[in-house]
């Protein structure tokens, strides 16, 4: 996949500077031995770019990952799903097991990992990654259904087919004093792959705390601006917003649910991503 990132402005892109600039910089491999928590909690926030430059704040030894002398990386995720829609209702409907499954492309570097994206009945997210490079067909076959059935229980029979496509620009900070992780995305977009409609999220980033279970220094820190957790999966709002807007041409019709796909557990995260979404 090609990364061809959303809506990132020069407001963005100052926002994301300003957040950067002065920080240390950690490699790949020290921040994977320090900090790779495949096993975590994540919480994110839906934040204005402006909110961006305070974040450093909440640990004055935050570095920020530098690879290749670039501290803001393009990401391609393609998500897969069952002819039923299986990965999308299981978080729709809020069960407590449940998967995603994608394929992620470092656009950089052209690395590209078939993920397993598993939530257990504690709350804990686990992620397991296949590199396709090192991969046999065999071994893509067999890693999903056994992973899915290994981390949640569900007895996965379905055949998987590609439904969205998902670009944004990542940078990647970590918090030394907690050993927490966090990520900021931007130049969010989506584009369905059924219909082809594309949108993107302008003037808003996404951070991501992931920590092994208590609240990150930087969790505090957005907590006393104002900011909480919300309910955002990439995934689902993408799959939730692309099907709105092309059932009715309004991503979220004022005063109503979106369109196209139940969207129970995050009504209020797409009713709040709306003024935020603009086609691409």
């Amino acid at each position: 996949m090609t990364a061809t990132a959303g809506p990132a402005t020069a407001a963005t892109l100052a926002a994301t500077s300003a957040m950067t600039s002065g920080l240390p910089t950690i490699g790949l491999p020290e921040l994977l031995g320090l900090a790779g928590l495949q096993t975590r909690v994540d919480r994110k926030y839906l934040v204005p770019v402006s909110t961006l430059a305070a974040l450093p704040a909440a640990d004055p030894a935050m570095r920020v990952l530098e690879i290749d002398g670039v501290v803001s990386h393009a990401y391609a995720s393609r998500y897969e799903d069952t002819a039923t829609r299986e990965s999308y209702l299981l978080a729709a409907h809020g069960r407590p097991s449940r998967y995603k499954v994608r394929t992620r492309t470092y656009c950089d570097s052209g690395l590209e990992v078939l993920e397993v994206k598993t939530r257990s009945r504690r709350g804990q997210t686990v992620k397991d990654r296949l590199p396709l490079e090192e991969a046999s067909r065999f071994d893509v076959r067999e890693f999903v259904p056994s992973t899915i059935r290994e981390r949640t229980g569900i007895p996965f029979r379905g055949a998987l087919a590609p439904v969205l496509d998902v670009h944004y620009d990542r940078t990647t900070c970590y918090l030394p004093g907690s050993g927490a992780r966090a990520t900021v995305d931007t130049g969010l977009a989506w584009t369905d792959l059924r219909t082809g409609r594309r949108l993107g999220l302008s003037g808003v980033a996404i951070v991501e705390t992931k920590s092994l279970g208590a609240p990150s220094p930087l969790d505090r820190l957005l907590w006393r601006m104002g900011h909480r957790p919300v309910r955002l999966s990439k995934f689902a709002c993408g799959l939730a917003l692309t099907a709105a807007a092309e059932a009715t041409g309004d991503v979220v019709p004022p005063g109503g649910e979106p369109a196209g796909l139940p969207a129970n557990r995050w009504h209020r995260t797409l009713t709040r991503l709306a003024p935020h979404t603009v086609p691409c």
